[in-house]
């Protein structure tokens, strides 16, 4: 008997549903919906007029299995999302929606299960390394946040684990990291990861650069807004702006250190897997070198660091993919 699944990504900007059959192993999509997460007051708004356009009837939602990837630390099956007022339990959705079963996983959790299934295409390799399966692996991304999710083997598949390591203390190598650091210290309680590495990451370097910069630049300054990464990327690349690209240079520097201190932290020999929205923006800058020395740059754990496998991930919809996974699992 075929069974449907319900499936999406959920975020404080925008939010994309999909509904499948699956039948004999095998996912066929039937229809995927984009929304704008701001224009509705709760979720179960929205996927009321999602299974409205779909024309699957709340009468026979029984045989649904939902599984839907939330920016944002899922507690008890339960989330309250950081950038909308929208507070989502899975056992309220499964009642109001007379759904079999419904589960909620973090946006990170999801993405590290669809590793599994993502093809080369998906990938842009930063080092080959040497693959060692059923080892850990972790996945982390730049976005509006940093994110960040482990994969470790257990029984005989890969289970995601969340954390939030995005609000790890920021570890600043070399003089002009030191600076930023402080910089950042007079501005803030604690100055997390997060603080550098995110779109408000990139333009907290820039502020800094500026002011740093000042006496050797006859720039004018840029007053930004406090998530201005796309706007810092694209004075970057398109126009060569130097303080811009001077950015983009350190944050990759400090990206890659960050990352090699995941993989260290979790020994990850299977992978490291960088996501978010900044990374395909920035592959050319992250192909330069810089991520992959500060990767490596560990001491007595250089040469280790230089086998373990390295990618970004390029599909946008890594984690819409992860909750398809999910769901067909649990299905």
């Amino acid at each position: 008997m075929d069974k449907q699944l319900i499936y999406g990504d959920i975020g404080g900007t925008k939010t994309i549903l999909q509904i499948a059959t699956l039948r004999e192993a095998a996912v066929h999509v039937q229809f995927t919906y984009h929304y704008n997460s701001n224009a509705y007051t709760t979720f179960s708004d929205l996927l009321r007029d999602f299974l409205d356009r779909s024309e699957i009837k709340l009468s026979t939602s029984a045989s649904i299995t939902a599984c839907f990837a939330i920016a944002g630390p899922v507690v008890g099956q339960k989330i309250k999302m950081t950038n909308l007022p929208w507070q989502i339990d899975s056992t309220e959705i499964k009642s109001e929606f007379s759904m079999s079963s419904v589960q909620l996983l973090n946006d990170f959790e999801a993405a590290a299960l669809a590793i599994e299934i993502l093809s080369p295409e998906d990938l842009t390799t930063l080092q080959t390394g040497q693959v060692h399966a059923q080892e850990m692996c972790v996945i982390l991304g730049a976005g509006t946040g940093m994110g960040v999710a482990w994969l470790t083997w257990q029984g005989d598949r890969y289970v995601p684990l969340s954390t939030e390591a995005g609000h790890m203390d920021f570890a600043p190598t070399g003089k002009l990291q030191i600076k930023l650091l402080e910089a950042l210290q007079n501005k803030f309680d604690h100055v997390s990861i997060e603080r550098v590495l995110s779109g408000p990451g990139l333009t907290n370097i820039f502020n800094f650069l500026q002011t740093e910069l000042a006496a050797v630049s006859n720039l004018a300054r840029k007053n930004l807004n406090e998530d201005s990464g796309a706007t810092i990327t694209a004075l970057a690349l398109t126009h060569h702006h130097p303080i811009a690209l001077k950015s983009l240079e350190l944050f990759t520097e400090i990206y890659g250190a960050y990352a090699g201190n995941l993989a260290l932290a979790g020994l990850c020999r299977n992978g490291v897997y960088i996501a978010g929205g900044i990374a395909p923006k920035i592959i050319n800058i992250l192909n330069t070198g810089r991520f992959i020395q500060a990767f490596r740059d560990k001491g007595r754990f250089s040469a280790m660091m230089h086998e373990i496998p390295v990618h970004v991930i390029t599909n946008p919809e890594v984690n819409l993919l992860g909750a398809r996974q999910e769901a067909q699992r649990i299905a």
